[in-house]
């Protein structure tokens, strides 16, 4: 297999190496999966418009998501990212483990959010129907719904790359469920 290389900010084009100044500003770092993305003149800029748009889904919600679905398609680098992130959001290495299993036993409303997705990302964007009705049942809108599908694209786009590129994590590894 190709070894991909991680960029660096005298690598990348200027439109990259001004993102990366702002990641390093706000992060404290530019995570190699950013960096990756830098491979391409637009990708970087595209995602993170993406991941940080407007949503009526809040930061927990939007974790959870981030969550199943990087634990749905295996992928140790954003399981590593999420899981340090879901802590920031509030959420107990015990939550974090039953939400990466498809689940949030301590809160109804999560619980069917992280249900439909689970089923959701497992059937490539069908779901059991029990599982919408649910979902709708809890409280969530139609809107928040096609808000949900937007993280899970977001979630899909990084855990494919990191798939396909095995860049290092530079998170601390999440624990193995």
């Amino acid at each position: 297999m190709k070894t991909f290389t991680v960029p660096t900010a005298a690598t990348v084009s200027p439109a990259n190496q001004a993102i990366f100044a702002n990641l390093q500003k706000g992060l404290g770092m530019v995570p190699n999966l950013y960096a990756t993305l830098a491979h391409s003149e637009h990708a970087l800029g595209n995602y993170l418009t993406l991941q940080n748009g407007k949503s009526s889904l809040n930061a927990k919600e939007r974790e959870v998501i981030n969550l199943v679905v990087s634990q749905v398609n295996e992928c140790a680098y954003c399981l590593a990212a999420h899981t340090a992130l879901g802590g920031m959001v509030g959420f107990t290495p015990e939550q974090i483990i039953a939400i990466r299993k498809g689940g949030a036993p301590f809160d109804a409303k999560l619980d069917a959010l992280a249900r439909l997705v689970k089923s959701s990302a497992e059937g490539r964007g069908h779901a059991a129907p029990a599982l919408l009705a649910a979902f709708f049942a809890a409280g969530y809108t139609d809107g928040q719904l096609v808000d949900t599908v937007m993280v899970i694209g977001d979630k899909i786009i990084t855990n494919y790359l990191h798939a396909l590129t095995q860049v290092p994590v530079d998170f601390p590894a999440a624990p193995a469920l």
